[in-house]
């Protein structure tokens, strides 16, 4: 790591580089965060090398507001822009560079006077009970792959897991017995989950008929063996899951879109349903701010109703 005497002399690519080394050994971000910010950064100094930008003190307000101009108008080669979502995560990742910067005494502008895109609030999509109960019913269960994915929408809507979190399940963590066990989620956090004794049941059922002791508790069953000591190689990727999803919404005739995030906004909206309060969900979810769970109170609105019915002056 530079000094920080040092950091200001250095040129804008170097600048960044010492900051994701800084945010790799002292924030312990996940690989994938420190992909995405590599990613974001990246391109800011191709940006900046293009306008003969030498470092992150020739940067003003009015190179930012370029830029943001530059992020709005870019496409890629299939003719793709950049939503307004993805436009805001490259600017909370230099906003984070500039903040980093100015602990280490350089003089660039404050992070603070760069305002972030407005986002439109992402519409929760959940599935009704008898929805979930059709989509669960779809794997032929009497296949390796049929009785892995049944136990995969089972432990997906038991705990609520981010599709990301499911497939890097090792068999170690997992304890079907206690029907609980942490993981590791945004940010490094770790939480408790916890399984249903249905979903505590398919998973032991897919478990028992494997016969290799590899690692990962979900792994492929096609396009052959490709085995490290571990079985690494065989785990099964998000996509694999995603695509699973849809193929089983399509065979359940459910009409709206359905994703594995989808089945985690059921997880929660059936716990908040069923009295949980929202502090309880936001641990389970492992949200790190209690505004991020708000996006599920829509599904107390009937409750808060015959609240109003119930208490409300009728005169």
């Amino acid at each position: 790591m530079a000094k920080s005497s040092n950091v200001q002399h250095l040129a804008l690519q170097q600048q960044v580089y010492e900051y994701l080394e800084h945010i790799e050994v002292e924030r312990n971000l996940s690989s994938l965060t420190l992909r995405d910010y590599s990613l974001y950064l990246d391109r800011f100094v191709q940006w900046a090398k293009r306008k003969d930008i030498k470092n992150m003190q020739a940067v003003d307000l009015q190179t930012i507001k370029k830029y943001r101009l530059y992020l709005s108008r870019y496409t890629t080669e299939q003719g793709e822009s950049l939503s307004v979502r993805t436009q805001s995560y490259y600017i909370i990742a230099l906003r984070s560079f500039l903040k980093w910067l100015i602990k280490m005494d350089v003089k660039v502008i404050p992070p603070e006077k760069i305002d972030l895109p407005k986002v439109e609030q992402a519409e929760v999509t959940f599935v009704k009970p008898e929805q979930m109960e059709r989509l669960m019913a779809q794997p032929d269960i009497s296949t390796d792959h049929g009785l892995r994915d049944r136990a995969i929408l089972e432990v997906l809507f038991s705990t609520g897991l981010r599709v990301s979190e499911l497939v890097s399940l090792d068999r170690e963590q997992v304890d079907t017995q206690r029907k609980e066990f942490g993981v590791l989620g945004k940010g490094r956090k770790v939480r408790v989950v916890f399984l249903s004794d249905r979903a505590a049941h398919w998973l032991e059922q897919y478990l028992a008929l494997r016969t290799d002791d590899w690692s990962p508790v979900f792994i492929r069953h096609s396009r052959g063996i490709d085995v490290t000591e571990d079985g690494e190689n065989m785990r099964l990727s998000a996509r694999s899951v995603q695509r699973s999803v849809e193929k089983y919404r399509k065979m359940a005739h459910i009409p709206v879109k359905i994703t594995p995030h989808s089945i985690r906004h059921s997880f929660a909206t059936d716990l908040l349903r069923n009295g949980a309060g929202l502090r309880d969900v936001q641990e389970m979810l492992g949200h790190k701010n209690i505004s991020t769970t708000q996006i599920y109170t829509h599904v107390t609105r009937p409750e808060l109703k015959k609240v109003h019915e119930k208490f409300h002056s009728q005169s």
